[in-house]
């Protein structure tokens, strides 16, 4: 028989047992399978909203909302459209989610620290905070919060702090604020130009130690780009800052910053909720880094809080930032339990909008994606900064 002679189709592969090809299939079935899903979801959906008579489209954004909202970071009136209506709900999102973060993060990196001082009170205190603060809903601590600073008194009977400059009322926080002047625009303007210079100065300054073993001065030189030139523009522009104190003005007080109950309730509910886990995560990636770094820095001479600063921290966020984020973005989707204390989020304001248009597609799509925008937002910024610190194998 000839060797060259073509081999018989029963010796011949089954294209079944060709793995590329294999893997072709099961991705174009898979496709196949999630675009022909979303297709009747969507033809179905159609269907039923035509056989309701119900008008289906964003065109409502366009009409006069016709309801107030208490607590609008921008211009806002009845008069103005539903879009502006659900933009300042985001706004509030955003306010409260970017405020929560910060304070969370400060507040969960001290108990986390704390839970392993050696000082016992103060561990069994933190670790106290966090078995409390973990297993109690959130809902309900957001209950306690604003029945607690519902209990102040009313304005007419709150009692001034720091010679009457602040007052706790159930209408809210009123702090003193200072007056807006136009030098102030150029003020910030200078500050961010500072900013830049500082971050420019900075990152020159570690490429310099990298390569000298030199370290500058880095905080009095990012301070200096930071406060000066601001202050040199209010100095030139012979601007005094002027502050506005409330005061009591009939049944209410007037003039500063008021913070709403609501606002308050939920900021702190949020804070000491999401501080709690953030905690275990920091005090879980100080135990990650071996306990040989502590000896050397203490056989260098260091003291334990410029050990933890300076060797420990640095290195455990690479174990603390990726759980981290998953916190921050937790957060953000809690600040949505807003609407059961009356706080005028991007939910609340969505349900009004659909209770008074009768869009519930639309305005739950709305909501879909302003928090998939805010969280893919985070997460990106988040895994860039764990790429920036992350160990470069060679």
């Amino acid at each position: 028989m000839d060797v060259r002679q073509a081999a018989s189709p029963a010796a011949r592969p089954s294209i079944l047992a060709d793995i590329d090809w294999r893997a072709v299939f099961w991705q174009v079935l898979v496709v196949g399978l999630v675009v022909g899903g979303v297709w009747w979801l969507v033809a179905n959906t159609l269907h039923n909203l035509e056989v309701r008579r119900i008008a289906a489209g964003f065109g409502f954004l366009e009409r006069e909302a016709g309801f107030g909202i208490g607590e609008a970071p921008i211009p806002y009136a009845p008069t103005d459209t539903y879009a502006r209506a659900l933009f300042v709900g985001i706004l509030n999102t955003l306010k409260v989610a970017a405020i929560g973060i910060v304070l969370a993060t400060i507040l969960g990196t001290l108990v986390g620290v704390a839970r392993l001082s050696r000082n016992w009170l103060l561990a069994r205190l933190a670790g106290a905070y966090v078995e409390v603060m973990r297993n109690v809903p959130l809902l309900v601590q957001l209950f306690f919060w604003y029945a607690l600073l519902q209990g102040l008194p009313a304005p007419r009977r709150a009692e001034g702090w720091f010679g009457d400059t602040m007052f706790l009322t159930n209408r809210g926080v009123f702090l003193p604020a200072p007056v807006w002047q136009p030098a102030f625009a150029w003020a910030l303007a200078a500050f961010a130009a500072g900013l830049v210079a500082a971050l420019v100065w900075r990152a020159r300054a570690k490429a310099r130690q990298a390569a000298t073993g030199e370290r500058p001065a880095l905080l009095r030189t990012t301070l200096g780009l930071l406060l000066i030139p601001p202050l040199a523009v209010l100095a030139l522009a012979g601007t005094a800052v002027q502050v506005d104190v409330p005061a009591l003005q009939g049944f209410n007080i007037r003039g500063g910053w008021a913070v709403t109950p609501e606002f308050t309730a939920l900021l702190v509910g949020l804070t000491l909720y999401t501080a709690a886990f953030i905690g275990e995560i920091v005090r879980a990636g100080i135990l990650a880094v071996s306990k040989g770094q502590w000896e050397a820095a203490e056989a260098l001479g260091l003291d334990r809080g410029a050990t933890l600063r300076l060797i420990v921290l640095p290195q455990a966020l690479r174990v603390i930032i990726p759980p981290t984020t998953s916190q921050y973005l937790a957060l953000t989707k809690n600040s949505s339990l807003a609407v059961a204390i009356g706080y005028p989020d991007l939910v609340s304001v969505a349900n009004t909008t659909i209770n008074q248009t009768g869009q519930a597609i639309e305005g739950v799509a709305i909501i879909m994606a302003a928090y998939l925008t805010v969280s893919l937002s985070i997460s990106a910024v988040m895994n860039w900064y764990n790429r920036r610190i992350a160990l470069v194998e060679r």
